[in-house]
């Protein structure tokens, strides 16, 4: 029979040093992204009742939360959201998460630039600023990839 001589002390330090890898301005971002992910789920709930609500994200927009927009805006957001959780709870998959969740955002955003001017009416090109963090949030990522896979947790 094996003896645990760990304390819940030495459990709870084991736990944290994933998000110590995370720079403070990630960690802002994961409360923001999980904060955003809930009122998303509830704007769906709103707007289930007939009623609108603004929505916009990575260029695309509505303010009717149950059209094919309004969804996949927030589908991304609830995304976002678990992404977002998973890194502040230190889940194995929050890499892996993060890294199609910069990709995905990169991908909208592109789109959203170059392609949506053309298919919807009235729309302008407009630069999307989220491209500029969403680069270093992908670079930041896989730099603390090969540390976050190999850290135990809980």
């Amino acid at each position: 029979m094996e003896i645990n001589n760990e304390s819940q002390f030495d459990q709870f330090e084991k736990k944290i040093i994933r998000r110590k890898l995370l720079p403070i301005w990630m960690k802002i971002f994961c409360w923001i992204f999980m904060f955003m992910g809930v009122m998303a789920i509830l704007s769906l709930l709103y707007g289930a009742f007939g009623n609108q609500a603004d929505l916009s994200f990575y260029g695309l927009q509505t303010t009717r939360p149950i059209s094919v927009i309004g969804i996949c805006i927030v589908a991304i957001m609830v995304f976002k959201a678990f992404t977002a959780y998973s890194l502040w709870f230190e889940k194995d998959n929050a890499i892996i998460l993060s890294k199609i969740d910069s990709l995905a955002g990169i991908f909208i955003c592109i789109i959203s630039m170059f392609l949506m001017p053309f298919i919807i009416e009235d729309s302008i090109f407009s630069i999307r600023l989220e491209i500029l963090f969403l680069i270093p949030y992908y670079m930041k990522i896989s730099k603390i990839e090969y540390e976050w896979d190999n850290l135990e947790s809980l």
